[in-house]
């Protein structure tokens, strides 16, 4: 019966996710020309995606928290109607030229974009260590359906237009669209994944009480819990802060027209969620070390080449390896995160995580969007390239220093 729910929710979760990644997909593509059009302020054109990424990560820890108190399923449906909301007031700015409406639109987007992705919390509950990786792999395999419903979508919409704020209007429509669909579904999720964990977790010892979920400085100072939490912050970071400013840099630095910007930002999200049974499968089989040190190098040797390929095609490679080298470093980091905290304790862990993570993407995209105002593509595309190379050397070296793996295999 168990087993059962879990395949159904694991469907269910899973096209929540690709419904999510729809919308990131026009996020990632549009936001920043969507804030460069309304406002007409250039030399702040990551602060677009920034505001996504810094309400998402404020939302993080508190949804995560809400997650541990009243379970995975009602904070993710409440995240896809504010999601709703939010496209449709960020619809609403670009066809009233209203900069407020267009901020106060990206800030809700950014809060049920921050909470769906604790669907992860919802995938690490309903299976076993030795299973987790690829439990939650098989969620966000979801997102891959997404990777093509968004171009479906929204290439024809832009096909044919001239570059304009009113043109933005129906996409964002359509995205508050596309969030309603996702509210319907989670809504059929159910034994709550919460619950499940409960269910599935060792029994305590005989005259033993279960231990009281531990609070969130006690578990920081768990072992595995700095690394895991410095790989995946970086691994995101790095990741969104490039592809947020991705469609900038292909319509205004390389002249390309705007609706071939959904099928690079497909291929990258492709390249994010793909490939990704697979990945999990493995990094359950070889232990977290070597995922996070090459999932983190493919993510630099991508960046870096950005500088040589400037064609669709070529641009749309790099951005598919970014998002692979994201999917191995993440999931990595993700699934060992899950196996150090308590099913009343991951929902709260991995907010933390995303919150972090989230405030840093948002600085990222900030400073890369001015890097990339001033200096050029190359000062972007390498500069990302050394943050992403930087983790994986201190995860190196520290477990050197104390004679043991970064983060070591799941049990």
């Amino acid at each position: 019966m168990i087993e059962r729910a879990v395949k159904r929710n694991t469907i269910l979760l899973a096209a929540c996710m690709a419904v999510n990644s729809a919308t990131l997909q026009l996020v990632a593509a549009v936001s920043s020309l969507t804030f460069v059009l309304v406002t007409g302020i250039e030399g702040l054109l990551g602060l677009g995606p920034a505001i996504f990424l810094t309400s998402a990560a404020l939302t993080a820890l508190a949804a995560g928290r809400a997650m541990d108190r009243f379970g995975r399923v009602p904070v993710l449906a409440a995240a896809f109607a504010v999601g709703s909301v939010g496209a449709a007031v960020t619809a609403l700015g670009t066809h009233d030229d209203s900069s407020l409406a267009v901020i106060a639109g990206f800030g809700l987007i950014g809060a049920a974009g921050g909470t769906i992705n604790l669907a992860r919390t919802a995938a690490g509950d309903m299976y076993p260590p030795d299973r987790r990786a690829r439990g939650i792999a098989y969620v966000l395999f979801g997102s891959v359906f997404g990777a093509i419903l968004g171009p479906a979508v929204f290439s024809p919409i832009f096909h044919g237009r001239d570059v304009e704020a009113a043109a933005l209007t129906l996409p964002w429509l359509a995205a508050g669209g596309m969030m309603l669909v996702g509210l319907a579904v989670v809504l059929f999720v159910r034994p709550d994944p919460k619950r499940i964990a409960e269910q599935i977790a060792p029994p305590p010892r005989p005259g033993e009480q279960p231990a009281p979920a531990a609070p969130l400085r006690e578990i920081l100072g768990r072992p595995l819990v700095v690394p895991s939490l410095v790989a995946g912050i970086v691994s995101f970071a790095v990741m969104v802060a490039v592809m947020n400013l991705a469609g900038y840099v292909v319509v205004q630095h390389r002249h390309h027209a705007q609706d071939l910007v959904f099928p690079i930002i497909g291929a990258h999200v492709l390249g994010m969620y793909a490939l990704v049974p697979v990945v999990g499968t493995v990094i359950d089989r070889i232990g977290r070390p070597p995922a996070l040190v090459g999932g983190l190098s493919l993510m630099a040797v991508s960046n870096a080449a950005l500088i040589t390929l400037e064609g669709v095609p070529g641009t749309a490679l790099l951005l598919f390896g970014l998002g692979l080298g994201w999917n191995i470093s993440f999931v990595a980091a993700t699934a060992q995160l899950a196996d150090c905290a308590a099913p009343s304790e991951r929902g709260k862990l991995l907010g933390f995580n995303d919150l972090v993570a989230g405030l840093t993407g948002a600085a990222f995209v900030l400073i890369g969007g001015y890097a990339l105002d001033t200096a050029g593509v190359a000062t972007l595309a390498l500069g990302a390239a050394a943050v992403a190379l930087a983790a994986p050397v201190w995860l190196l070296a520290r477990a050197r220093s104390v004679g043991r793996p970064a983060i070591e295999p799941a049990p």
